[in-house]
């Protein structure tokens, strides 16, 4: 997992250990630099505003051994990540649901992503941290577009030992999603989520089916599933479903896959938005809560 970003950081940040850090040398370590990061799944803009952050924290460093500019260049790119993947608080969805059950309200939640994402899996995995949690759990099944998504949406709820609200195929996704949250308040069912179609990002008509769920059922929070082995089109992604909705924050799919890592990367950076939860896994019980020290230790481990 990372491996290969992980390699690539630590042999160039090796390579800069040997050298003065001038000027001169800065520029050409920090082109490099921008190359690992892209051919690693960092998207371009987000490479250059990682890069730059760390040229500036190195100029005019006075560092003694090689071991010792090696460590400084290590610790500030450690530094340089940990800070784009925690710029906004994490948010804890048990802890929200459990405060919506107190105040005596329905906890909505809405996914969004593109289609074969792992969107429909990644509800049901939520669904059983709620229920596991000690809360009540009914599903909405918004894709009347894709054939088979209610099936698939109903085979999980089964599992799970919950109900999953449908209409025909070819319904309204905004009046699915709307009759669930009103099923949810007349039986004190604590939360709600809501399966949307996948979509391409670039797909205006779905999208703006999209804002109509969001505007009928008003979630507490609309989060961004999104394909650890997307690569660079993650980034895009992130801004058009950002656009169209405000996404609250991400969980990255398939990350037990051989992922470069460079997609968490740039998703944290241009929605300025957390990252939940990886997917490690196809099991309901494979959901790992995000945690950005736990990334870059795997992919700049300090020894």
């Amino acid at each position: 997992m990372f491996e290969s970003l992980k390699n690539k950081l630590k042999s160039l940040i090796r390579e800069i250990a040997t050298k003065e850090l001038n000027e001169e040398n800065l520029a050409e370590a920090a082109e490099k630099l921008r190359l690992t990061l892209i051919e690693n799944d960092v998207a371009l803009p987000v490479a250059f505003e990682i890069v730059d952050n760390l040229v500036s924290s190195l100029k005019g460093l006075r560092i003694g051994r090689t071991e010792d500019v090696y460590r400084v260049v290590l610790k500030n790119l450690r530094e340089t990540l940990y800070k784009m993947l925690t710029s906004t608080p994490q948010i804890d969805l048990i802890e929200e649901a459990k405060k919506r059950k107190e105040q005596g309200k329905v906890f909505v939640i809405m996914f969004v992503g593109p289609n074969g994402h792992g969107k429909t899996l990644t509800v049901a995995k939520i669904a059983n941290i709620m229920l596991k949690n000690g809360l009540s759990v009914v599903l909405a099944c918004s894709d009347t577009f894709r054939a088979g998504a209610e099936e698939q949406l109903e085979v999980h709820a089964s599992r799970l030992g919950v109900k999953a609200i449908k209409h025909k195929y070819g319904a309204d996704p905004a009046a699915v999603a709307y009759d669930t949250v009103m099923h949810a308040k007349s039986r004190g069912i604590n939360c709600v989520l809501i399966d949307t179609a996948g979509r391409l990002q670039t797909d205006r008509g779905l999208m703006d089916e999209l804002r109509k769920i969001a505007h009928v059922t008003k979630p507490d929070l609309k989060i961004l599933v999104v394909d650890a082995l997307t690569g660079n089109d993650a980034y895009d992604m992130a801004v058009k479903f950002n656009e169209a909705v405000s996404i609250d924050a991400a969980i990255l799919t398939k990350v037990d896959a051989d992922v470069k890592g460079g997609a968490a990367i740039s998703i944290a950076a241009v929605t300025n938005k957390p990252i939940l939860y990886l997917g490690v896994g196809q099991g309901y019980d494979d959901l790992q809560p995000f945690n950005a020290k736990w990334l870059i230790d795997k992919i700049l481990p300090l020894d």
